[in-house]
């Protein structure tokens, strides 16, 4: 697992952090955490926004009547 150090946060920020982990019962560290993967996450596209990609992606293109292959391949 990866380790990253944080320079120069104001004290005022800090002082926020650790209200803000104290009010979620978290050390700060586990704060700091949670917060960073939170927004990692949330940078991510939604399932909509990629089913949206793959609509656009696809549009267009020909699509083979299904019903048809498969009554094709059954007289085989």
């Amino acid at each position: 697992m990866k380790a990253l150090h944080i320079r120069n946060l104001s004290d005022d920020a800090h002082e926020a952090l650790k209200r803000l982990a104290k009010q979620s019962h978290r050390s700060v560290q586990e704060y700091v955490r949670a917060l960073i993967e939170r927004e990692v996450r949330l940078s991510r596209p939604s399932p909509i926004e990629i089913a949206r990609q793959w609509r656009s992606k696809l549009s267009g293109r020909p699509l083979g009547d299904t019903v048809e292959d498969v009554r094709k391949d059954r007289s085989r």
